[in-house]
């Protein structure tokens, strides 16, 4: 995409806010607010935009609360140590909470992903790189070289390009595919139709190219997904790489028991911040249904609406491996580039220690299903 479709505001020269005195932001909302004051509209409106009536968007967050999912805490236990570290395909990381692809985030911040990749290296926690990033592979990459990495896949009609992509990836070090499937086409975004965005006629594949097809004067490909891939289609993916297969957008139990029958390893329960099919369930009540049906058999995973340290714990508590972020790393990018994001990570990841001392957990794998008590709205 054209960077130029989007506008920072006069007040948004990086070099004046690192210079400007600090700000003490205490919480995710903070953030929120700080980045849509410092954004254009435009901007704005095109990270925080909904499908439709944004009611998907609005439960997303709601589901947490309303009296509908509950805390059930134990006392009388010796928290004096909690440790907040897991694994996620098999690899350990710091915190359970690790950042969801988003496309370019250079609108944000001008090094974009590659302050998001530092941060998240900092962190020592998992980043799913968009297939929409504002820069290329390489760059970001090289900006974080010991980073947990895995990509973010919209797989194309010519498989040609997927393998080449899927070559590259491997190369560079990436440790698993995540494949969306929940965006066959794109959904109605109205904030982008007001705004006359007009995505399907701007989005390129301009990172996805090989360095010497960049140089070249060959149009870039399209970046839209195919609108035919299928599950079998899965079994030719397999074909061509040997990472784990993560499919991102699962909403059901029926889709989940094909997923483990497909052989990937693992599933984000997502609805895609609500920005694909509205009047879907919030993610936190997908997920319920997911795990149950899973049984163990797959790592399940989700995003969309977690804003505290107490979503973070009730998403574990309900069968998730790990939550992942996806707005709130921009609002960070927004507020101080990767210190941003890095603060946005340090504050949740403080909030779920203590929300884990408070509930006597001191380990991950002591959160349970015991933890949650359900009420009715």
């Amino acid at each position: 995409m054209d960077p130029r479709v989007f506008e920072v505001n006069a007040n948004s020269d990086t070099s004046e806010l690192l210079r400007s005195p600090e700000m003490s932001l205490v919480c995710l909302a903070e953030f929120k607010a700080h980045a849509q004051k410092q954004l254009s509209k435009t901007s704005w409106d095109f990270i925080e935009g909904e499908a439709d009536d944004g009611i998907t968007y609005n439960d997303n967050m709601a589901a947490f609360k309303r009296c509908r999912i509950r805390l059930r805490p134990r006392y009388l236990r010796d928290v004096s140590k909690v440790d907040t570290r897991t694994t996620i395909q098999g690899q350990e990381i710091s915190a359970p909470i690790c950042i969801s692809p988003t496309a370019f985030h250079s609108i944000a911040w001008p090094d974009g992903e590659k302050s998001t990749a530092r941060a998240a290296q900092e962190a020592n926690i998992c980043y799913v790189i968009s297939s929409y990033a504002s820069y290329t592979l390489e760059d970001i990459v090289a900006a974080a070289p010991g980073g947990f990495r895995w990509f973010q896949l919209y797989v194309q009609s010519d498989w040609d390009i997927n393998k080449q992509v899927v070559q590259r990836l491997e190369s560079l070090g990436f440790k698993a595919l995540v494949i969306t499937v929940d965006v066959p086409v794109l959904g109605n975004r109205r904030r982008n139709k007001r705004n006359l965005l007009d995505l399907e006629a701007s989005i390129t594949l301009m990172d996805l190219r090989s360095p010497g097809e960049r140089k070249s004067t060959l149009p870039a490909p399209t970046s839209l997904p195919s609108k035919s891939f299928c599950w079998n289609d899965l079994i030719l993916l397999q074909s061509i790489t040997r990472l784990p297969i993560i499919l991102k957008g699962i909403l059901t139990k029926e889709d989940a028991e094909l997923a483990v029958k497909h052989n990937v390893q693992g599933i984000i329960v997502s609805n895609h911040g609500g920005r694909q099919l509205d009047e879907v369930p919030a993610s936190i009540d997908a997920l319920r249904e997911v795990v149950t049906d899973v049984k163990g058999k797959i790592e399940v995973c989700t995003d969309g609406g977690v804003r505290t340290g107490n979503d973070v714990l009730k998403a574990l508590a309900l069968g998730a491996r790990c939550i992942f972020l996806g707005r709130p790393i921009l609002w960070g990018l927004a507020y101080k580039g990767e210190h941003g994001v890095k603060e946005v990570l340090d504050i949740l990841k403080e909030e779920l220690h203590t929300c884990m001392a408070l509930s006597g957990c001191r380990s991950i794998a002591e959160i349970s299903p015991d933890l949650i008590q359900f009420s009715k709205l």
